[in-house]
């Protein structure tokens, strides 16, 4: 739970500089995502998203070679999420950036993921949306993972000791 608050004093906080509640309502789509990967809940993280969705990490392979390993469809991901496991999913972000251009809004924020207590990797999230009648939703979602050299500050680590 403490992550959600800090995802959401994230937005608050994004949301007293510049756009304001237009920030918020760009935030509001990440930010259920989230909530619905800590939750396991792979119907609330399919509502952040439009119809059509490309997905790709950026990562290092096991020989130390950079790869991108690109995802075609939502499928994959839903089903790891709604796959029951045994410790809740936490991806708490920060130093986030918005920019927006009329019904395009990009999202660029540092995290770090833990299943239950343990540390797994951390990195950048790139979140492209685009606003729909419905409102914001993401349409493309970049990460990169890392497992070594990570600077996660300590408000943010300090939650899972």
């Amino acid at each position: 739970m403490k992550i959600l608050i800090l995802v959401g004093l994230i937005g608050l906080s994004l949301g007293a500089h510049g756009q304001g509640s237009e920030n918020l309502a760009i935030m509001a789509p990440v930010e259920r995502l989230f909530k619905g990967m800590n939750l396991g809940d792979s119907a609330m993280v399919h509502s952040a998203f439009t119809k059509e969705v490309t997905m790709a990490t950026i990562m290092k392979d096991k020989t130390g070679k950079q790869i991108v390993r690109r995802e075609s469809s939502l499928a994959g991901f839903l089903k790891a999420v709604g796959t029951p496991h045994v410790e809740p999913w936490s991806e708490p972000i920060w130093d986030t950036k918005i920019e927006v251009d009329g019904t395009f809004a990009q999202v660029w924020a540092q995290y770090a993921f833990y299943s239950g207590k343990k540390f797994s990797h951390c990195g950048v999230d790139a979140f492209h949306l685009v606003k729909e009648e419905t409102g914001w939703k993401i349409f493309h979602l970049t990460d990169t993972r890392h497992t070594a050299d990570c600077h996660v500050p300590a408000e943010v680590s300090n939650q899972f000791k």
